[in-house]
């Protein structure tokens, strides 16, 4: 099958998750995408060895998740962009390039002269994609940001998951949450700026903050704050069901998990729920026998809901609950995750395999072609395509060695 992005060419120099995720999806969509990493240093994520308290790899394995999920698919170079003898290979570079993608501050930027008119006196077709904290305007135009502080506790969704009365803030749910989201937010930018290239011959310049991507996440109550023009009121959220609805919310399974119901119209699924249970005197019991009076009565409806579902185990709910038409959902943990029948059936849990040639497995980007999964192939070991990449612009052997003595290259 042909890839979407089978031709195009990404040049990226970036570092942690947050913009080379948006490579990985691209290279998934068939880019050839070649990462440029510091030629000593390398990327900066590749120094972690302990992520959320986890060891970030397994002993005597060169598997690495935290460099594999944002940067598979991709050719790794090794480049001292600083380097006066290293600018005529960087600008060889750009010249092949469809899209210039970056990360780096501006000062970094200016330092080293890759900014947009750096980057467009080279080539004045690339499309220059930057992704930032906190976007390229106003006082915060210069100030670094993780997904943890602009995404997660800027954007709001730290402030809608914590409780008011909570002593602690709630952390976000896995790492490099925002950074993901927002890898796949640049990445459709970038091909709605390839779409408008192809189409009109004009280039464009992409942005994209993890701000912005946190604020885009809780739109929903942000746009409500904004039409009341002030902060919602406090709203915690029930132990069981909705204010009018039941079937809503987690409830605890007997040996200690948790079922999500999402039933919307409580008339409709109630009788269902009922009969599925065992519970249909519960159908005509006149507190709920019509959709007003389920709704009316909702918060004892979701007391007796709760007392049901406390009293078996998941594994029976799950077997119960998909004989019906209600929507649920288990609450799983991420091993769970990566065994869900859903994703697998649809291959967006594919086998990649590994430096050392032994088969991983690795999270899919969601967007697929023509129903058809993914191939994914490992991500590069440090400047591990250095030679392939440049020999490629023309550069001879000899002309490798000088640059690598001069410390140029790796």
């Amino acid at each position: 099958m042909q890839r979407p992005m089978e031709g195009v060419r990404v040049l990226e120099v970036a570092q942690f998750t947050f913009v080379p995720a948006a490579g990985a999806v691209l290279a998934d969509w068939g880019a050839d995408v070649i990462k440029v990493e510091h030629a000593e240093r390398g990327d900066g994520q590749r120094g972690l060895s302990r992520v959320l308290g986890y060891a970030a790899t397994s002993e005597g394995s060169s598997f690495f998740p935290i460099m594999e999920g944002p940067n598979r698919g991709k050719r790794s170079i090794g480049i001292a962009l600083e380097k006066p003898s290293a600018r005529k290979v960087f600008e060889d570079l750009v010249r092949s390039s469809d899209v210039f993608l970056t990360n780096f501050l501006p000062e970094a930027r200016a330092k080293l002269h890759i900014e947009l008119e750096d980057i467009r006196a080279i080539n004045p077709d690339i499309i220059y994609v930057r992704g930032s904290g906190f976007g390229q305007r106003g006082a915060e135009a210069d100030k670094g940001g993780y997904d943890s502080t602009a995404f997660w506790a800027r954007g709001g969704s730290a402030a809608g998951v914590t409780p008011p009365d909570a002593d602690r803030m709630i952390r976000m749910p896995a790492g490099a949450y925002g950074d993901s989201l927002g890898g796949l937010t640049i990445a459709g930018g970038i091909s709605a700026a390839l779409y408008k290239r192809a189409t009109t011959g004009e280039t464009s310049v992409v942005d994209v903050s993890l701000l912005g991507v946190g604020a885009w996440a809780t739109q929903f109550t942000v746009n409500l704050a904004l039409m009341n023009g002030g902060p919602l009121p406090p709203n915690p959220p029930r132990r069981y069901g909705s204010a009018t609805n039941p079937l809503i919310g987690a409830y605890g399974t007997a040996d200690g998990r948790w079922i999500e119901l999402s039933m919307l119209q409580p008339g409709r699924y109630w009788p269902e729920f009922c009969e599925l249970v065992g519970r249909a005197d519960l159908v005509t019991d006149e507190r709920f026998d019509t959709t007003e009076k389920i709704m009316a009565n909702a918060p004892e409806a979701a007391q007796i809901v709760a007392q049901i579902i406390g009293a078996r185990p998941y594994a029976e709910w799950i077997e119960l609950l998909g004989q019906g038409e209600g929507q649920w959902g288990t609450v799983q943990n991420s091993w769970e995750v990566g065994q869900d029948p859903s994703l697998r059936a649809n291959g967006l849990i594919a086998e990649v395999v590994d430096a050392d040639g032994v088969a991983r497995e690795l999270v899919c980007n969601p967007v697929q072609f023509d129903q058809t999964p993914v191939t994914l192939t490992r991500a590069p070991q440090f400047a591990e395509h250095t030679d392939e990449v440049l020999r490629e612009t023309g550069l001879s052997d000899e002309e490798l060695i000088a640059l690598k003595i001069d410390g140029a290259i790796t």
